[in-house]
Parts: C-alpha cells; sequence; structure tokens
C-alpha cells in the first residue's frame, strides 16, 4: 500500500482513482478550490486528515476514515461508495453520506442537514447527530448508544434495529416499516405516523399525538410522558408503565395503562379496548 503524508490538495481529482492508498496527516483545502478529491478509488485509507473540499469520497469502495475532519464546507462528502467505515471523526458537511451501502460509523460526531438517504445496511455506535431528515429511505439500519438531534429523522426507513438511543426529534418514523427501538428515549411530537410493524420495548416516549394511523403496533413495558391523543386509527398492542394523558379512537388491539385522564371514543370503527390496571379504592 502506497503511503502519502503530511501533503496538501486544493486541485480537482487530487487522488482520483487511487487504489491500495494510506493518507495521513493531509489536508484538501486551498486557492484551487477543487471537488472530488478521492473519487473513484477503491482500498483507501484516510488517517488524521483535514478536508475542506466539496464532493470528496463519491464512488468509492473499501473505504476508511478515521480521526479526521470534513467541516461544513465539505458538502455531500460521500456519494455512491460501497464497503465505507468511519472512526472517531467530524462529519459536518451538508448531506454527508448518501446512495452508499455497507457502513460502519463508530465514536463520529454528525452535524449534517440530510444525512444519509438513501443508504442500505449502515451500522451506527457511540455516536452524535444534528439533522434534519436524518436516514431518509434508508434500510437495514443498526444503531446503538446513538443521540440524534432535529426534525424529521428515519422517514420511509425499514428494516431497523435501535437500542439504547436517544432521539429528539419531531415526525420520527413517518412511514416506517419493519423497526424495533429498545432500551431507547424518543422525545418529539407526532411520532411514527402511518408506520407499519414497528416495536417500542421498554422504551420512553415523550411528546403529544404519538403513535397514530399505525400498522400492528407494539409497545412493550413502555412509559409515555405528556403524551396525550395516542394511538388514533392504530392498530396496537401494549403494555404501559405510567400514567397516560389521553387515548383517542383505537382501531384494534388492546392498551394495557395504569391510568389514563382521557379515553376519547368517538368514531364509530375504534374498536380498540382499553384495559385500565390500576384502580382507585375510595372509602
Amino acid at each position: 500500500m502506497k503511503t502519502i503524508t503530511n501533503k496538501t490538495f486544493d486541485e480537482e481529482r487530487a487522488l482520483y482513482g487511487a487504489d491500495g492508498l494510506l493518507v495521513k496527516d493531509c489536508t484538501f483545502d486551498g486557492p484551487a478550490d477543487g471537488e472530488s478529491a478521492f473519487k473513484e478509488g477503491r482500498a483507501v485509507q484516510v488517517d488524521h486528515c483535514f478536508f475542506n473540499l466539496r464532493y470528496p469520497f463519491w464512488h468509492d469502495t473499501d473505504l476508511k476514515i478515521e480521526n479526521s475532519e470534513l467541516t461544513a464546507l465539505c458538502r455531500a462528502a460521500l456519494w455512491y461508495s460501497d464497503g465505507v467505515e468511519i472512526n472517531n471523526s467530524k462529519l459536518h458537511g451538508i448531506k454527508a453520506l448518501r446512495e452508499c451501502s455497507k457502513v460502519k460509523l463508530y465514536g463520529c460526531d454528525i452535524v449534517s442537514p440530510e444525512f444519509g438517504w438513501s443508504v442500505r445496511d449502515i451500522a451506527m455506535e457511540d455516536c452524535t447527530a444534528e439533522s434534519e431528515y436524518f436516514m431518509m429511505r434508508s434500510d437495514h439500519l443498526t444503531f446503538k448508544n446513538v443521540r440524534m438531534k432535529g426534525k424529521y429523522s428515519f422517514q420511509y426507513i425499514q428494516d431497523a434495529v435501535f437500542d439504547g438511543c436517544i432521539f429528539d426529534t419531531k415526525d420520527a418514523f413517518w412511514h416506517a416499516k419493519n423497526i424495533t427501538v429498545k432500551n431507547s428515549v424518543v422525545k418529539g411530537e407526532y411520532l411514527a405516523w402511518y408506520s407499519e410493524n414497528i416495536t417500542f420495548v421498554n422504551c420512553q416516549i415523550i411528546g403529544t399525538q404519538p403513535l397514530c394511523y399505525c400498522r400492528n403496533l407494539k409497545l412493550i413495558d413502555c412509559e409515555m410522558a405528556d403524551a396525550d391523543l395516542c394511538f388514533e386509527r392504530s392498530e396496537v398492542e401494549a403494555t404501559l408503565t405510567a400514567p397516560i394523558v389521553s387515548i383517542k379512537n383505537p382501531l384494534s388491539g388492546h392498551i394495557y395503562v395504569p391510568t389514563v385522564g382521557e379515553i376519547i371514543m368517538d368514531w364509530d370503527n375504534a374498536k380498540g379496548k382499553v384495559i385500565v390496571t390500576e384502580r382507585c379504592c375510595c372509602a
């Protein structure tokens, strides 16, 4: 493997078509403002590098990025690439990851609107993310210990498992399909509308009007805080561990809850059953 160290590149396609290359302690920045530094590369490793130019990693295969920084000016950094590993790096440019497959991220800091669109087979662990429309239309996601903040996350995703995560997000999991969320906190309005086959296990769900218009929705030992008008027109099987503000017109299934402030059943097709498990004993 050829090694390049302590160099600065600013020209167009500086290392185009690289094959079997280690680039270490290098800078991709300068007056030429060149794009696409590593386009069409194969078996490329990048370590302790600084990227301040656009589109550096497009159509790459077997790419590894470590201990590096991709700035806010490093727009659309990784597109159409396969076999990508990114460790302990900053991804701060818009649209940082798109149309890629077989991606692993560990210990990364992501600040990137429209991150992760149409990605297939992505694993993320011990990462933080700030984004809008995060991971839209991606599939086969495995997330562990990920903290994410931003609007409109995980829309139209399929076949995903989230464990030990904290999401502060609005309109999350809309139209999502075949999803499991475990041991996690999900905070935000209008959670998972129009989703199908989504299961929450030992989760805390916070925010107004969650889980409406869902098909085959399951909640196992979950807490719902500040949650009102829940489960409207949803097929739901739920066991809740704490009181809930209100439940409205569940389409079918059973909801077990210690106490509920209000049950609204003003739609003829609402056949779901609400079973209150704690009864007040009055003298």
